[in-house]
């Protein structure tokens, strides 16, 4: 069989899917997806636990290795090993790289006051939301998937991190590298309020230190020959505070201020870390400009300014766009009008779209609470967001 005649009977079978048949499916088997999400759930997976997000990790292995996918672990040191899963296919194309993490917020024994459970149409518990219900939704659609065709229609490759909610600093070169070979990015992060909106673009994330070094003295008995390094921090406060541009998308917090050694003397140093965000990458040089040009009000004060960008904006490009189109159109035979969002926080999803790779985020669970107490996730979205994904898989 030629390439052309492979595309051209993968495109027929494209078009005589009917979503409704995969949405009944996840309707039969809705209580299999919720016990999965429940069970991992269960396996506590902070970002600093490399011992419990491996455990975890191999749980999730054994799952994925049974649907007929290749496992790869990639090794790290100081966080759990990143989870790889390839599941081949006769298609020509590129893979479609579904995306997400393992890694939670919460330490260990936070079941205890917090714990996993089925209450007013929820499951509730740590990581439900963000991103646990996420992995599930994989794990059931690539099982649909190969329940209906027998084999791997599309080729899929799955991504699950370690460290996403602690910077990804380990794991971001595998992401882009997996990213580079895909035709498209699913990110399995949570959708967008209780409407469930998927995101399409996400704000860009950086952070900056401002060091104040100034000169100490008693501030009884030698005030003037003081410098204060709090009093200098202030002022470039207040600075900073000006290259705040709301309408461009382009905001920075001082959201954490270190300084002085004891209340009777005059502060030889002081601290402050600056988040910055940014709607437009364009906006990035621009504002790294302004900080690294700022000038000490007082002459005998000195100012080291250190940080940058790690997370470059992902911006709804005429990728995203399309992706979203395929997505909505999906969602209408399946009977609901898929809404979109732009939001302030930042995924893996920002380093795939910033490398022009089709990217389309929120497609996890539906729910409110992440990181908060009353983390959950609604049940009765789970069929149809399971059905999307797995419509999606083969659409793209």
């Amino acid at each position: 069989m030629t390439k052309k005649q492979t595309k051209d009977k993968t495109s027929t079978a494209a078009e005589n899917r009917d979503p409704s048949i995969t949405a009944r499916y996840f309707e039969q088997r809705g209580g299999e997806t919720l016990e999965t999400i429940r069970h991992l759930v269960e396996m506590e997976s902070p970002s600093d636990n490399k011992e419990a997000v491996d455990r975890l990790g191999e749980s999730l292995a054994r799952k994925f290795s049974e649907l007929g996918g290749r496992v790869r672990f990639h090794r790290t040191a100081k966080f759990g090993d990143h989870l790889q899963v390839d599941f081949a296919s006769r298609d020509d194309r590129k893979p479609v790289l579904l995306l997400g993490h393992m890694d939670t917020v919460y330490p260990i024994g936070t079941l205890a006051t917090m714990p996993c459970r089925v209450a007013d149409g929820r499951l509730w518990g740590p990581g439900t939301l963000d991103m646990k219900s996420g992995i599930g939704l994989m794990l059931h659609s690539i099982e649909a998937l190969r329940a209906r065709n027998g084999e791997s229609r599309r080729s899929v490759t799955v991504l699950l991190v370690s460290d996403e909610e602690v910077g990804s600093d380990s794991s971001r070169h595998i992401t882009e590298e997996l990213a580079k070979k895909s035709e498209a990015v699913l990110v399995l992060e949570p959708a967008y309020g209780l409407q469930g909106s998927v995101k399409t673009a996400r704000e860009g994330v950086g952070e900056y230190s401002l060091k104040v070094s100034g000169i100490a003295a008693h501030s009884g008995l030698d005030f003037e020959k003081g410098q204060s390094a709090i009093l200098e921090l202030a002022l470039q406060i207040a600075k900073i505070a000006e290259f705040t541009d709301v309408k461009r998308g382009l905001t920075l917090n001082v959201g954490l201020v270190q300084g002085g050694t004891r209340v009777n003397v005059v502060a030889a140093e002081a601290t402050a870390t600056i988040d910055v965000r940014i709607a437009r990458m364009k906006d990035a040089s621009g504002i790294d400009r302004k900080l690294c040009s700022l000038r000490p009000f007082n002459r005998k004060c000195k100012l080291e300014i250190s940080g940058g960008l790690n997370r470059p904006p992902m911006e709804r490009t005429a990728g995203v766009a399309a992706l979203y189109g395929k997505a909505t159109q999906i969602a209408k035979q399946l009977g609901w009008r898929l809404g979109e969002a732009a939001v302030g926080g930042g995924s893996d999803g920002n380093f795939t779209a910033g490398l022009g790779i089709p990217t389309l985020d929120g497609l996890g669970g539906v729910g409110e609470g992440a990181h908060a107490n009353h983390e959950s996730i609604l049940i009765s979205e789970l069929p149809r967001r399971a059905a999307l994904l797995a419509e999606l898989i083969e659409a793209v």
